[in-house]
């Protein structure tokens, strides 16, 4: 199965905001003959992230029996967390996906694809089975 390289970076910072992630590709559902547009793409990587951060949560909430060297880990970073709280961090997918779409047509991040930036949302793209796929934040200047 192939997978989509992800890669997060900031305008300005040699540093990525996170470390680089991958999914499989192509999804379950999605037929490989299908054509695909950077909406689509777009919102099943923010469902996908959305998901993820919903499984965290959940995972949070269980208490933990730690390991002695889970706390002896812990007490050196300065925090032991056996979980068993709950955040109340609600998020809407649509919402979320809304959001992402309107941050895009905003210009507040570009999408490159395989080196090349897509401007268009509703433009046909194609994934290659090693494709990479780099969300650029950018930065406002202040001043006039």
């Amino acid at each position: 199965m192939s997978v989509l390289t992800i890669s997060t970076r900031v305008m300005g910072k040699r540093q990525p905001l996170v470390p680089d992630w991958q999914v499989p590709w192509p999804p379950d559902e999605q037929d490989p003959g299908e054509p695909l547009t950077l909406r689509q793409l777009l919102t099943r990587i923010v469902l996908q992230e959305v998901a993820a951060f919903q499984e965290r949560q959940e995972s949070r909430q269980r208490v933990r029996i730690l390991t002695e060297r889970e706390l002896e880990s812990g007490l050196a970073r300065g925090r032991v967390d056996p979980g068993g709280r709950d955040l109340h961090q609600a998020v809407n997918p649509g919402h979320a996906v809304a959001t992402a779409l309107q941050a895009f047509e905003d210009g507040l991040f570009l999408v490159i694809l395989d080196g090349a930036e897509q401007r268009e949302l509703d433009r046909q793209i194609f994934l290659q089975p090693d494709s990479h796929l780099v969300f650029l934040r950018l930065v406002m200047l202040a001043g006039g």
